[in-house]
């Protein structure tokens, strides 16, 4: 049985970029990567946070580099690539969960703030998309798992500007699809629920709206980063070969009630 689940979900020899991947979901989701065995690279903007993050997993027997940048800047996102890629060879696994989360009400959302929200949280999956979806195509394997939101769904707590773009990259997940499934790159999103993190950080303070966010859940609880550890692996290996284009709702019970 042993190697038989390894064939399934091994990701020994594979290299892994991870946005985001210095907190919250995206470190759950680069924890779960670096112990299946990838070789990760994670890009964030806090170089203190991810030089502890990435030094924690190589202590737990991780192989694990970052690299600091803005993924709201488009000459940032570039130049991350490049380093990323430089590290440990072409990632066969892109993971965009790196995220801006601005939610004033609608009619205080200023153009900036949109610009801002629009270049993390949909325009830079684009152009990692467009960096490392070919190559993998030509190389006739990869995975791309896009980190979406509830509120590309449905509408609540001031979704604004961060549920448009949350639904554009849910699109574009079956864009990338579309392209890339062809050539063996399988495309999907996971949609959390409400996990307390820093980017949320003015829900998780309030105590009321948190279990209120609880209850709404079938499980009867709000989430926590290793919550997506399965599921990004699962995602990310041999076998969800078959398996794209689709959207894996990892929010016990949240979006069925």
């Amino acid at each position: 049985m042993g190697d038989y689940i390894a064939g399934l979900f091994s990701l020994t020899g594979r290299v892994a970029v991870v946005t985001g991947g210095n907190s919250g979901i995206g470190e759950g989701m680069a924890t779960a990567l670096a112990l299946a065995g990838a070789r990760v690279v994670l890009i964030a903007r806090d170089p203190a946070r991810l030089e502890a993050v990435a030094g924690a997993l190589n202590q737990a027997g991780g192989h694990v580099a970052w690299v600091s940048a803005d993924l709201g800047d488009r000459g940032e996102v570039a130049r991350a690539a490049t380093e990323a890629a430089g590290l440990f060879g072409e990632p066969d696994i892109l993971v965009n969960c790196a995220g801006v989360n601005l939610r004033p009400p609608l009619d205080q959302f200023t153009e900036d703030q949109w610009d801002d929200t629009v270049a993390v949280n949909l325009t830079a999956p684009f152009l990692l998309g467009q960096r490392f979806g070919p190559a993998m195509a030509e190389r006739g394997w990869g995975r791309i798992i896009n980190v979406t939101s509830q509120q590309a769904h449905r509408a609540f707590a001031n979704s604004g500007g961060y549920g448009a773009s949350k639904g554009g990259l849910t699109a574009l997940t079956r864009s990338q699809s579309e392209a890339w499934a062809p050539s063996g790159v399988t495309v999907n999103a996971i949609c959390p629920g409400f996990v307390p993190t820093r980017l949320n950080a003015h829900l998780a303070a309030d105590p009321e709206r948190s279990a209120a966010l609880a209850s709404r859940t079938m499980v009867g609880r709000n989430g926590e980063p290793s919550d997506f550890a399965g599921a990004v692996v699962f995602l990310a290996s041999p076998a969800s070969g078959y398996v794209t284009g689709q959207t894996l709702y990892v929010d016990g019970g949240f979006s069925s009630t």
